[in-house]
């Protein structure tokens, strides 16, 4: 993992793979950073959903959890459960924070009907 400062910030990016190592707060600082998906430069990993995959967490080495992106379903992600780290295959990060005005109206919208 190479080191990657953003601003204030650090995230971990992965040599090989491209894949993004961030801690939870610095993962929401930089959603909320116009251009912080600069930092996802690897090609977007298409994976085998049907391919059960473990990684250790890079930080603590605890088994992480698969997570979804409950606005973007087809993202998936794996969280810690100890130190609350995310991972992002490449081309997640970049995908998840592309938000159009559209697709923000849409999802609050959605929301309001559920109330």
């Amino acid at each position: 993992m190479e080191k990657i400062p953003v601003e204030q910030y650090q995230v971990d990016r992965c040599d090989h793979c491209k894949g993004l190592f961030f801690d939870a707060i610095t993962h929401e600082r930089l959603m909320d950073l116009p251009g912080g998906e600069a930092i996802d430069t690897g090609a977007k990993h298409e994976e085998n959903r049907d391919e059960v995959v473990r990684i250790k967490c890079p930080e603590c080495h605890a088994p992480m959890i698969r997570m979804v992106d409950h606005n973007k379903p087809h993202i998936w992600y794996e969280s810690c459960p100890v130190c609350f780290g995310i991972y992002m295959d490449a081309g997640e990060f970049r995908e998840q924070k592309d938000r159009t005005v559209v697709s923000f109206v849409r999802e609050r919208f959605h929301h309001q009907e559920r109330w």
